[in-house]
């Protein structure tokens, strides 16, 4: 399997990013997604997941701002950013939930500074 996460870069506090991440080599219906962050200095969280019925669920400090989707015909999965602010600066990645964990792809780079 492999998470190929991309759509990162540099923007302005309140600015927003669409990020993507196709997985190819596993059957992307049938499983949960989620998108994980890991800020310099900091362990990898978890931030937002869906399941494969397309119920969602998000970590306090990104709800209202981030919306999590997927498009099984596509194998992708999306993360919709609004407002970001400094603090959402990551390496932004892509996996599967619990012990369904795939090998970690190199994720993208989100900078959030002005």
């Amino acid at each position: 399997v492999q998470l190929q996460a991309s759509g990162g870069g540099l923007v302005q506090p309140g600015g927003s990013l669409r990020l993507s991440c196709l997985v190819s080599g596993s059957i992307f219906s049938g499983d949960h997604m989620g998108w994980y962050r890991q800020a310099p200095g900091k362990q990898r969280e978890l931030i937002a997941f869906i399941s494969t019925g397309g119920s969602t669920n998000y970590k306090d400090s990104v709800k209202g701002r981030f919306t999590i989707s997927r498009d099984n015909t596509k194998s992708t999965v999306y993360l919709q950013m609004n407002s970001l602010k400094p603090e959402d600066t990551a390496v932004y990645h892509c996996n599967g939930l619990g012990s369904n964990l795939y090998p970690w792809g190199q994720g993208t780079q989100v900078t959030v500074s002005s």
